[in-house]
């Protein structure tokens, strides 16, 4: 339990900066000064990944014991149970620590500040909870970062620093004093020697090699290190051998004290001298701090959650406290709401904005590339067979084409506007970035269906074929539809010539406008060939090169010098404004020429032929909106849908992408509130689990 609160924190202190101050005990020590090694005999087992003079552990390990009836590690995110009685449970544990190590360390870095959680139960257990540090380096080695000194130095601090930890120093008896790094580290961080445990390791070796043995006396009594201590303990933890069995370490640990001659000329003291001593006197140290510090904290954090709760009530009196996740789920359920409504929207409206908008996007192409190149000519036959050439051109390159790219844009703003638009008072405003995310990702993954097209085509081409209108009714909606058509493009060709030529008189006596000398040259040309068209009205498109030239002379005899392609593009202006009169001027004719054409006569005033290609263009429009309208309702909402519900799905799953689209004080402050009242929740527990057992 008490491991639980250590990690619930920890991940607090990651998020918001701070630091608590429950005990653990932190292992300490220069590079292959034996902390693992240490730390394997008290929890009796050998369950990290080592290497000859390599450095092994890169980044912090909380290791939490306890007892239990079988020999056991889990990781505190996993499942899987590693049975330590077996060699190739033990091998596999170690391979995943050192995986987890590796993928904690992030590229150009050796070591990782990011702590591994891990919970080891096993019969005749001390009941603790240890910290193994990266060890303390002086110098940093080819292929390490060049920061890994300063990183695992500021690792060892933020660990030592917690007024409750106890620091477990770790000194190899092995090596000189003086060269030891971590005993200035620990007197710094613990000047007062009041919550550190020394121990000194290798002290086979030690006895072996130093040729004075009252050097160790002196050490294990504190007298050769600048640092104070709780107590110093001496402990042998193996022959070097990895290979070593945890029963084997202990039996050679026990065979050397017994033997030993520090012992036995009482410089060193039978309750200083092995791994169980120590394992039970750290236990004893660490469990007397927790005892002293936890309600002190537990206090602390209902001081925190007392501050969120009064500023939520302040700030936010009339809304629930939903944290990220909560306010997702709602998020979600909003948005699928409104990718139901999709389905709500009336056959009418969607047929309706279809034709609007497939006419917008194909009007340009119709009049000037079908319609406009089909007039020029006064032959009915030649007229119907240019239209009918361009019409299957059209129809078998880019309409279809056109057509989907039209029902697509509109699904996505039929979409967009039930995401973005405002739901009145309800409306919440927080939601607005993950709408949106959500909104792209799922346009994004939509793709129409592939064969969409191809039955387009079919029926587009059918119902263009056809010329045969049936009533009067029919009639009469297609000279509507041409004559909007043409007033539209006649009303750009005014605003075109207008801009040409610049203000007429009157707008130059009201407004006080004058034109550019540009438009006075434009404006001469163009009363000199409204002249030249007034004496024949049914001029072709194009003027002819003498034709140029007469106009060229007759302005430049008036003082206007004037180039030929000048000429040419006001003529193109101006020929268009009275093709465009007589066009409208001869479907004002058509009205009354439906009997003429139900009954085929031919009468050269009243061949409608524009009016039956704008009813064809018309039926197209109508058929292709209602095909698109179908594949839509039937198809491609349902799968727009289900990309939804995807999209939601891996937005769910990742927790960056909700920390990206859910933001503000609001869902911080929900943030901070949940994760405080977790912690008080698990404290209090603890707290009592503690009376309890008292």
């Amino acid at each position: 339990m008490y491991s639980e609160v250590l990690d619930v924190l920890s991940d607090y202190d990651a998020s918001y900066n701070t630091q608590d101050h429950l005990p653990r005990v932190v292992v300490v020590g220069d590079q292959s000064a034996g902390k693992t090694s240490v730390l394997e005999m008290i929890a009796q087992a050998r369950i990290f990944p080592r290497g000859s003079g390599e450095m092994m552990t890169r980044s912090p390990v909380k290791v939490t014991l306890s007892e239990g009836p079988h020999h056991v590690a889990l990781f505190k995110d996993s499942s899987r149970e590693f049975d330590l009685t077996k060699e190739e449970d033990l091998a596999a544990l170690r391979h995943e620590i050192e995986l987890r190590m590796r993928k904690n360390v992030k590229e150009g870095c050796t070591v990782s500040p990011e702590t591994i959680s891990l919970n080891v139960k096993g019969p005749g257990l001390q009941r603790m909870v240890l910290v193994d540090l990266p060890g303390v380096i002086n110098t940093v080695t080819s292929g390490m970062a060049p920061d890994t000194k300063e990183t695992i130095f500021s690792i060892s601090k933020a660990y030592m620093q917690n007024p409750n930890a106890i620091i477990l120093c770790i000194q190899d008896g092995s090596v000189d004093a003086e060269r030891s790094i971590v005993t200035d580290l620990v007197s710094q961080m613990d000047p007062h020697g009041k919550r550190t445990i020394f121990v000194l390791t290798k002290v086979d070796l030690a006895e072996k090699n130093v040729a004075s043995p009252s050097r160790i006396q002196q050490i294990i009594e504190g007298k050769l290190f600048p640092m104070k201590a709780l107590g110093y303990f001496a402990v042998v933890t193996g022959k070097g051998n990895s290979s070593e069995s945890i029963e084997a370490i202990r039996e050679y640990e026990e065979e050397f004290f017994e033997n030993s001659k520090l012992l036995k000329t009482s410089m060193l003291k039978a309750h200083q001298v092995t791994t169980r001593n120590l394992s039970l006197a750290v236990s004893d140290c660490f469990w007397k701090m927790v005892r002293e510090s936890v309600e002190q904290q537990a206090d602390s954090f209902k001081a925190t959650r007392f501050n969120l709760e009064t500023e939520w009530k302040n700030n936010y009196p009339r809304l629930r406290e939903l944290d990220r996740n909560e306010l997702f789920e709602k998020a979600k359920n909003e948005i699928l709401d409104e990718v139901i409504s999709l389905s709500q929207v009336t056959p009418k409206h969607w047929e309706e904005i279809l034709q609007q908008s497939l006419w917008e996007r194909v009007s340009t192409h119709v009049i000037e590339n079908i319609y406009l190149p089909a007039a020029q000519t006064m032959n009915s036959g030649t007229f119907n067979t240019t239209v009918d050439i361009k019409l299957k051109q059209w129809t078998d390159k880019q309409l279809p084409n056109k057509a989907v790219e039209v029902a697509w844009e509109t699904l996505q703003e039929e979409f967009s506007r039930f995401m973005t638009e405002p739901k009145g008072k309800e409306h919440d405003d927080i939601f607005d970035k993950l709408k949106e995310a959500v909104k792209e990702e799922s346009i994004k993954r939509h793709k129409w269906n592939d064969f969409a097209e191809d039955s387009l085509r079919v029926i587009q081409h059918n119902a263009l074929e056809d010329r045969s209108i049936s009533d009067k009714q029919q009639w009469d909606a297609a000279i509507y539809f041409m004559e909007e058509a043409l007033q539209a493009r006649l009303k750009d060709t005014e605003n075109a010539i207008e801009n040409m030529v610049g203000p007429d008189w009157k707008k130059r006596w009201l407004y006080w406008k004058n034109r550019t000398q540009e438009q006075c040259v434009h404006n001469e040309t163009k009363n000199e060939l409204e002249k030249m068209l007034k004496c024949n009205e049914e001029h072709p498109a194009y003027l002819a090169s003498d034709e140029i030239t007469t106009v060229r002379k007759n302005l430049e005899s008036r003082g206007v010098e004037v180039d030929p392609s000048l000429i040419k593009d006001t003529w193109h202006q101006v020929y268009r404004r009275h093709f465009l009169r007589t066009a409208l001027n001869h479907c004002n004719l058509c009205r009354r020429g439906f009997y003429y054409y139900q009954r085929h006569f031919v009468d050269s005033e009243l061949e409608c032929n524009d009016v039956v290609l704008f009813w064809r263009i018309q039926r197209m429009l109508a058929i292709t909106a209602n095909t698109l309208r179908q594949q839509l309702t039937n198809t491609e909402v349902r799968r727009l849908e289900k990309n939804v519900k995807e999209v939601l799905e891996d937005f769910a799953e990742d927790s960056e992408k909700k920390v990206k689209l859910l933001t503000g004080k609001r869902v911080q402050l929900a943030e901070d509130l949940k994760k405080v009242r977790e912690i008080q929740e698990k404290l209090d527990a603890f707290i009592e689990a503690l009376h309890q057992e008292k």
